[in-house]
């Protein structure tokens, strides 16, 4: 499904959907430290202050401190070819970190067209533009963060979305059967959880 998984450095997924994830994906990049919670990875990109030295054969460093090492290793997939990627491992430990880690994914979007979902323990994000159909079940939890939309509409889900301005407007919302739909003419980012509540 997808052309390569990275793993970020926050904490190591324990959910079986991501694991499946990871450990069915045609190549793994780690981002710096995260090589030591899955040592199977194909490469590890970052400056290499955190990754031990039987790795280093691996590594591909990038001494550059502007972006993220997550945007580093989006940045080594893009030129590779590989535009649909999952993200493992970008929330946790840190909640500014966790922040940053799920802002970029809407910039992979827009700025390198990177088709990418993030995956946790808890549900995944989607990054959208446009109209789109989604799969859901019912009592699926689902949030939508508006990223620049000035109209948004919303069926299948128990609340009407609309143009939110703030980030919490987009949560706490709930899909009513098995798909809904979003209409808005501009991006938007999508939250379902793996189980119902």
């Amino acid at each position: 499904m997808f052309d390569a998984v990275i793993l970020a450095n926050g904490v190591f997924p324990t959910h079986p959907v991501p694991l499946q994830v990871l450990h069915t994906a045609a190549r793994v990049i780690c981002c710096d430290g995260a090589i030591q919670s899955f040592p199977h990875a194909d490469i590890v990109i970052g400056d290499g202050d955190s990754v031990p030295a039987q790795y280093h054969d691996r590594l591909i460093q990038v001494e550059e401190q502007e972006d993220n090492d997550l945007t580093k290793a989006t940045r080594y997939c893009v030129a590779q070819g590989w535009r649909k990627i999952a993200y493992l491992g970008c929330t946790g430990k840190r909640e500014d970190h966790t922040l940053g880690n799920i802002s970029l994914l809407m910039r992979y979007f827009r700025e390198y067209q990177v088709k990418g979902v993030m995956y946790t323990d808890y549900g995944f994000f989607t990054p959208v533009k446009g109209n789109h159909v989604f799969s859901s079940f019912p009592c699926q939890q689902v949030s939508v963060f508006n990223a620049g939309c000035t109209t948004l509409t919303s069926e299948g889900l128990r609340w009407q979305c609309y143009p939110m301005q703030e980030l919490w407007q987009g949560t706490l919302n709930e899909a009513l059967g098995d798909t809904f739909s979003v209409e808005a003419n501009g991006c938007y980012l999508v939250y379902q959880t793996y189980l119902p509540k």
